[in-house]
């Protein structure tokens, strides 16, 4: 193997750890090119993703090998995963207030990755990955709304109820209070960037919202079922 796409570990906390171990192993096995997928805007973040990210980044860019940096914006699926919730409870909750996400979906960043990993001229290169289409929490449940015909709110929390709404649900404290932290962050402009670099790099438009709310209601499961 001379290419490697280091996706980022999914165990926060220990990606930092994890990370040097795969840049080692790569030294080792004397890896050309690495490829990493990190966070938007990794070094102005407020987000407490970004200092594992940005240790990584560092990491790579004392390692010797030649690299390019993705920082990915959020998933428009970390949200659209909640629409089952928010029809059987008639609201979707957050804390993101009138923050603008430019999310982009899973095959809308692996794409781009796909571009990376198979054109030249990418080395060295820090990309500032989102989506085209920015939106807020607020406009999610108005689409929610238009597709399903429910009238479905978007009710904002601070960010200790909805720490406490999403344990009720049955989230781990921990995980329910970074899920809420995210959603403050998000209310701070964590998820905004209108560079446009993902669709440049992949050649097309990002999925937009209103496709990924239709392909998240296909998946959903049925009343009744």
């Amino acid at each position: 193997m001379d290419t490697l796409l280091l996706i980022s570990s999914s165990e926060v906390g220990k990606r930092a750890a994890q990370h040097h171990n795969v840049i080692e192993a790569a030294k080792k096995a004397g890896v050309k090119k690495i490829v990493y997928t990190s966070l938007l805007h990794a070094d102005t973040s407020p987000l407490d993703l970004a200092e594992e990210h940005l240790a990584t980044e560092e990491e790579l860019k004392r390692s010797g090998i030649p690299y390019t940096i993705l920082r990915n914006g959020w998933y428009t699926e970390n949200y659209t995963a909640s629409i089952p919730g928010a029809l059987a409870g008639g609201v979707f909750l957050g804390s993101a207030g009138e923050g603008r996400v430019s999310s982009a979906t899973r095959a809308d960043f692996a794409d781009a990755a796909v571009a990376v990993l198979t054109t030249e001229g990418h080395g060295g290169r820090t990309y500032e990955l989102a989506g085209d289409e920015a939106w807020t929490l607020s406009d999610l449940a108005a689409e929610i709304t238009r597709q399903t015909g429910t009238d479905i709110p978007y009710k904002n929390l601070p960010e200790a109820e909805y720490t406490a709404a999403l344990q009720g649900f049955g989230l781990p404290e921990e995980f329910a209070r970074m899920i809420a932290g995210w959603d403050a962050g998000a209310s701070e402009g964590a998820l905004f960037d209108d560079g446009r670099q993902l669709s440049k790099l992949t050649g097309r438009p990002t999925t937009t919202l209103s496709t990924a709310v239709a392909d998240a209601l296909k998946q959903a499961p049925r009343a009744g079922a």
